[in-house]
């Protein structure tokens, strides 16, 4: 991380660099919040910077996951037809600078037939792009062209180390087909002397496969991946529901533990058995040194400035809310609403963002002013996202996983 400084001018204001200000979108009369800490403060992204957008080609898969949301809905299967993807462009063009462009959404984006256009028309528009995919359809062709559009980040979800753990949670995957697929793409980078497209790895976490996490890490550098995401499961079905790994944390929100702060060590299996006994559930721990400054009861989709446009040019302010579906939220059936400010094909895509309905639930987020469900979950408003017992209305965020930490998206 490279240090820069801010000033205090004469009249006592803190003057943050011009190139710092333009980098986080902080424009004249932008509202900036700010994290108090007992030492620094943390200036956050405004919510009205517009900087990273995922698009959802399709929501067809050639697997079966069992963690996946498409378990739990009765949707038609959908596809972006050019026109949608082309709005989508045109909003692009129309900001100030190209956000991230983030391919994914709930299916498998390479089966879109267009996908690598697609790709390749937002590369034009010098937007950074990323894309998720489970790896199976990543063919010789498909690697050299994803190589030749410069793709920046491809993301795989791997979610076991060996072939019997990795088809028990993607149900018709072929673990030696994903690795062979990642290891032509290492070599093909090594060969063109390119760095691009980088590879990340994404890990969903239970009870069934959480052993095996280290060979899965392994698995990362022997493919040459460069990021790691680990998330909690998101639990759909009863069965899932044995398998979330937070039962106890999801709680921990209605009361305060201490805290321990520790130095920087070894990740040696004996250091951090040892660790974990003395902690025994009694302390958060704290770790000195580069620090996760996301603490609960943060949108993580509003602070990374997203927005998230279906297949069908819907607008949805996060991943969750694109489908309406069912999960669990400890024992309780929970029902969330698809929620949409807008579409690309009825209006721009910057006059969407900047609706005031948009910037209004944004600021909401943002101040996150929701009750504790995921903590509390004792009423039957927390069956739903309609409506809460602090009088907000759809969407209500108050049990949102991602929110708290507990699921994570690339």
């Amino acid at each position: 991380m490279t240090a820069s400084y801010a000033h205090v001018d004469a009249e006592g204001n803190v003057v943050i660099p011009a190139e710092v200000a333009r980098a986080l979108g902080f424009e004249p009369g932008a509202r900036v919040k700010l994290g108090r800490l007992p030492d620094r403060l943390v200036l956050h992204r405004p919510t009205n910077q517009l900087a990273r957008i995922y698009v959802e080609p399709t929501t067809a898969c050639n697997l079966q996951c069992r963690t996946c949301i498409r378990n739990v809905w009765d949707e038609p299967l959908g596809r972006m037809d050019g026109e949608t993807f082309g709005r989508i462009l045109e909003g692009i063009q129309a900001l100030p600078a190209p956000p991230m462009v983030f391919f994914g959404g709930l299916g498998e984006p390479l089966l879109h037939p267009e996908f690598l256009d697609m790709v390749r028309e937002a590369k034009r528009l010098d937007a950074p792009v990323e894309a998720i995919t489970n790896g199976l359809l990543l063919d010789d062709a498909r690697i050299e062209a994803l190589i030749d559009v410069a793709l920046d980040t491809l993301w795989v979800s791997i979610d076991g180390a060996t072939p019997d753990c990795y088809a028990d949670v993607r149900r018709e995957g072929d673990l030696p087909r994903v690795i062979a697929n990642l290891e032509r793409l290492r070599d093909l980078k090594i060969q063109k002397r390119v760095t691009r497209p980088v590879l990340g790895i994404s890990f969903v976490a239970m009870r069934r496969n959480l052993a095996e996490l280290p060979e899965v890490l392994r698995l990362e550098h022997r493919v040459g991946a460069r990021k790691f995401l680990v998330s909690n499961v998101y639990p759909h079905t009863p069965d899932l529901l044995t398998e979330i790994l937070y039962r106890r944390s999801i709680g921990e929100s209605l009361w305060s533990r201490s805290t321990i702060r520790l130095p920087r060590m070894d990740p040696e299996q004996t250091v951090a058995g040892i660790l974990q006994n003395a902690m025994h559930g009694l302390y958060t721990p704290r770790l000195e040194g580069p620090e996760v400054l996301w603490p609960p009861d943060t949108c993580p989709f509003v602070s990374r400035g997203s927005t998230c446009v279906r297949w069908d040019g819907s607008v949805s302010p996060c991943l969750p809310l694109l489908h309406t579906h069912t999960s669990y939220l400890e024992h309780r059936l929970r029902s969330t609403g698809a929620y949409t400010v807008g579409s690309v094909r009825e209006r721009g895509l910057q006059e969407i963002w900047m609706s005031p309905e948009y910037v209004a639930l944004r600021r909401r987020l943002e101040d996150f002013d929701f009750p504790p469900c995921t903590a509390c979950n004792s009423c039957e408003m927390a069956d739903a996202n309609q409506e809460d017992c602090f009088g907000n209305s759809a969407p209500t965020c108050g049990g949102c996983l991602w929110a708290q930490g507990f699921i994570q998206c690339p």
